[in-house]
C-alpha cells in the first residue's frame, strides 16, 4: 500500500481532551502526526503598499502570478482592526494584561471557531499530550467531550481503568471535580494527578433524580489497545480499544495466537470496536490490511497536495477469508470508522451494533518552536466506496439496542442518544448530514452485544460452508 509522506491522525475528541490520541511512528517528536510547518515569515504592516486591499504575502515579483490566490494574501484591513483591538485591551482594560498572554489568546482564537477538533495546544497541554502518546499517563482513564456549558460529557471509559471499574457510562455528565464546579477548574486537568491520589467527581446521569459523587483513585493508565480471547472453539474475539503506534503489531500477535488455539485457522472472528474513539490512521490501515487481500482501505482529501493520500490493501489475508463480524456503537469514531468502513465496503465483514459517531476528518499536529503545537483539521477521509461519513457515521447492517440493566433505565436516556459528531458545535458539514431517517447511535456496553455478534458470526460461517458445499458438487 502507498505510504504518504505525512502521517495523519484520526481522533475523536477536541484538542483539550487528548486521552485517545496516539503518536505516529517516525514523526517529529511524533505526537500523532508528522508534518512540521515551516516558520511563517513576518511582515510589518508599514512595509506593505496599497493598504486598502489584500496584499500578496511575498513582495517577490516572480511570486506574484496566478498562484497568488486570496488564500495566500494578507488581509491588511483585518490586521489593522486586530491591532486596534489589541491596543485597546492593552491601554484600557481594567487590569494590566501581559503581552504574551494576550497574544497567546489571540493565536488560540484563530483556531477556536474552525471546528471542534482544531485547537492550539500550549506547552503544558503539549507535554500532557506527549505523555499520552506513549500509551501511558496518570489519571482516571476516561474519554471526555467538553460541552458548551463547560461540563464534561463521558464519551467512553477506557477498558480496565478506574473510570471503567467505577461504572462510569457513556453519556454521563461531570459537573464538578472535588466539589468545585467545572467552571471553576481547568476543564479535565484536575482529573490527572499522582498515582494513588484520590479525586471525587460529581456526575449527572439520565434516570437518576440527583447528581451523585464517585470517588476514584488515580492510576498510571497504560492503554492496552488490543485484547483477545476465544468465545467458543474456533470462534475468536479481538477487542481494539484505541489505535496507537503498536496496535497493528499487537493485532497480528493476538490474531496469530487465536489461530494457533483454533488448530491453525479460526472459523470466524468478532472484531469489537465499541467505544473506540480513534487514534492513528496508519494503525487502522494496518489492521484492515491484515484482513484484506486486495481493494482500497481509505483515502483522504484536503486543500493541499500533501493531504491527499490513498491506502490500498496488499496481498495476504491473515484469516484466509474466514468470516468477520465488526461490532460498533456510538462511541466508535474516526479511525475505528475507517476500519469498519474498509471491511464492509470490500464485503469482508458484516457490521452490527449502532450508528457510529461520524467523525470523518483528519487532524495534523504541527509542533512549534516554543514547545506549543497546533492541531489542525487538514482533510476529510473517504471509505473505499468514495463515501464521507462526516456527521453521518456508519449505519450497521444489523442494529442492536443497549442492555437496560447496564444503562439503568428501560428507555434509553436522551443524553445517550446525543453522542455524535453532528451534535458538536461548529462541526464540519457532512455530505449526507441531515438525511431523512437520521438517528444518532447509542452506546452498547456489556457482553450481550458480543453474544449477538457471535450468533451473527455463526450464521455467516454456516452460509459460507453451504456455499462451499454447493461449489464442490
Amino acid at each position: 500500500m502507498r505510504r504518504p509522506s505525512l502521517l495523519l491522525l484520526l481522533a475523536l475528541l477536541p484538542a483539550a481532551h487528548v486521552a485517545a490520541q496516539q503518536p505516529a511512528p517516525g514523526g517529529p517528536e511524533a505526537k500523532e502526526a508528522a508534518g512540521q510547518a515551516a516558520p511563517a515569515e513576518e511582515a510589518a504592516p508599514e512595509d506593505i503598499p496599497n493598504q486598502d486591499a489584500p496584499v500578496a504575502a511575498s513582495d517577490d515579483p516572480d511570486a506574484a502570478d496566478d498562484r497568488a490566490t486570496a488564500a495566500s494574501r494578507v488581509p491588511l484591513a483585518e490586521i489593522r482592526r486586530y491591532v486596534a483591538v489589541y491596543n485597546a485591551v492593552k491601554d484600557a482594560y481594567v487590569d494590566p494584561v501581559d503581552d504574551r498572554a494576550l497574544m497567546q489568546s489571540a493565536i488560540a482564537g484563530l483556531l477556536l471557531d474552525l471546528d471542534p477538533h482544531s485547537a492550539y495546544l500550549d506547552k503544558s497541554e503539549s507535554e500532557s499530550f506527549d505523555e499520552q502518546t506513549s500509551g501511558a499517563y496518570d489519571g482516571i482513564g476516561v474519554e471526555l467531550q467538553q460541552e458548551p456549558d463547560n461540563t464534561l460529557k463521558v464519551v467512553a471509559p477506557i477498558d480496565d481503568t478506574p473510570a471503567a471499574r467505577a461504572g462510569l457510562l457513556s453519556g454521563d455528565i461531570i459537573i464538578a471535580i472535588d466539589g468545585k464546579p467545572i467552571a471553576q477548574v481547568e476543564a479535565m486537568e484536575p482529573l490527572r494527578g499522582v498515582p494513588g491520589s484520590k479525586v471525587t467527581i460529581t456526575v449527572v446521569r439520565e434516570g437518576r433524580d440527583k447528581p451523585f459523587d464517585v470517588t476514584l483513585v488515580r492510576e498510571t493508565i497504560k492503554i492496552t489497545s488490543v485484547r483477545s480471547r476465544m468465545l467458543e472453539p474456533g470462534y475468536g474475539y479481538v477487542r481494539i480499544s484505541t489505535f496507537q503506534a503498536d496496535t497493528g503489531a499487537d493485532f497480528q500477535t493476538h490474531l496469530d495466537k487465536l489461530q494457533a488455539q483454533a488448530g491453525g485457522r479460526l472459523r470466524g472472528l468478532v472484531l469489537d470496536l465499541r467505544s473506540n474513539p480513534g487514534g492513528l490512521l496508519t494503525a487502522a490501515v494496518q489492521v484492515a490490511d491484515d484482513l484484506l487481500d486486495k481493494g482500497g482501505i481509505v483515502s483522504t482529501r484536503g486543500r493541499i497536495p500533501i493531504s491527499d493520500t490513498r491506502f490500498d490493501a496488499t496481498p495476504g489475508d491473515r484469516m484466509k477469508g474466514a468470516p468477520v463480524v465488526v461490532l460498533v456503537d456510538a462511541g466508535s469514531a474516526s479511525a475505528a470508522e475507517v476500519l469498519a468502513g474498509a471491511l464492509r465496503d470490500n464485503n469482508r465483514a458484516r457490521v452490527i451494533g449502532s450508528r457510529t459517531f461520524g467523525k470523518g476528518s483528519v487532524q495534523t499536529v504541527l509542533p512549534l518552536d516554543n514547545g506549543d503545537s497546533v492541531k489542525l483539521t487538514t482533510a476529510r477521509y473517504y471509505t473505499p466506496s468514495g463515501r464521507s461519513i462526516q456527521a453521518s457515521g456508519i449505519v450497521p447492517d444489523k442494529e442492536l439496542t443497549p442492555d437496560p440493566a447496564l444503562i439503568g433505565a428501560d428507555v434509553v436516556p436522551p443524553s445517550l442518544a446525543e453522542i455524535s459528531e453532528a451534535t458538536l458545535p461548529g462541526h464540519l458539514r457532512g455530505d449526507d448530514e441531515g438525511a431523512e431517517g437520521y438517528k444518532a447511535g447509542q452506546p452498547l456496553p456489556g457482553d450481550k452485544p458480543i453474544a449477538a455478534a457471535l450468533v451473527e458470526l455463526k450464521t455467516l460461517v454456516s452460509q459460507a460452508s453451504g456455499t462451499k458445499a454447493v461449489q464442490a458438487r
